[in-house]
Parts: structure tokens; C-alpha cells; sequence
């Protein structure tokens, strides 16, 4: 069993950064691709993008590609979320999440078996 611990949220106004960290304890965390989730007030969780368990291949959800980056280094068990360019529009609760399925790029919450229990990003205008 994976447990996953988010930090790194905060407050930051926008056209600002943030970078979220996603630490891993138990199981064996290289051997599963990370996705990236976030649920603001009132809407439903959405992904917003993934990696795979090498590194190899990122996929980010249009909203967000080329702002955000997501990196991992495995000898740290531990999965970055790069945030640039923050809008208001980022605020929201963001979730880590493990999937050991072959198409964890697609985003499908059911794909996803171990969370983080998130961590809240506040982006002021």
C-alpha cells in the first residue's frame, strides 16, 4: 500500500508560482504513474495531468499545459507539480494520485486506486 503525502499550497497572487510535492511511503511507488487532480469549490475533482513510471511521458490537460510541469524523481518517491502563470482560476484543492494503469493519461478517477489527501492553492486576482 502506497500512502502520499501533498504540501507546498499556499497563498500566492496571480501570475505567480507555486511548486506541490507528492511524497510516497510504502509499496512500490516507481512502479506506478502519478496523476495530478484538483477540485475547486462547487465542481467536480478534474485531472489536470500525469506521469508515467519512468518519467517518460507527462500529459497535461489543455487548461493547463504550459504553465504547470510535472516532474518526478523516484529515488525520492516523490512526484513535482511545477505551477507558473497562476490565474484565479487555479484555486482549488490538488490531490496526488497513484494509477498502475496503462492509460492513466486519460484521467479516469477509477484509474486511480491510492490519494493524497490534498492541499489547498488560493490564487488572488
Amino acid at each position: 500500500q502506497v500512502q502520499l503525502v501533498e504540501s507546498g499550497g499556499g497563498r500566492v497572487q496571480a501570475g505567480g508560482s507555486l511548486r506541490l510535492s507528492c511524497a510516497a511511503s510504502g509499496g512500490t511507488f516507481s512502479m506506478y504513474a502519478v496523476g495530478w487532480f484538483r477540485q475547486a469549490p462547487g465542481k467536480e475533482r478534474e485531472f489536470i495531468g500525469g506521469i508515467n513510471w519512468s518519467g517518460g511521458s507527462v500529459a497535461y490537460t489543455d487548461s493547463v499545459r504550459g504553465r504547470f510541469t510535472i516532474s518526478r524523481d523516484n529515488a525520492k518517491k516523490t512526484v513535482y507539480l511545477q505551477m507558473n502563470s497562476l490565474i484565479p482560476e487555479d484555486t482549488a484543492v490538488y490531490y496526488c494520485a497513484t494509477s498502475a494503469s496503462g492509460s492513466w493519461y486519460d484521467g479516469n478517477y477509477f484509474d486511480y486506486n491510492y490519494w493524497g489527501q490534498g492541499t489547498q492553492v488560493t490564487v488572488s486576482s
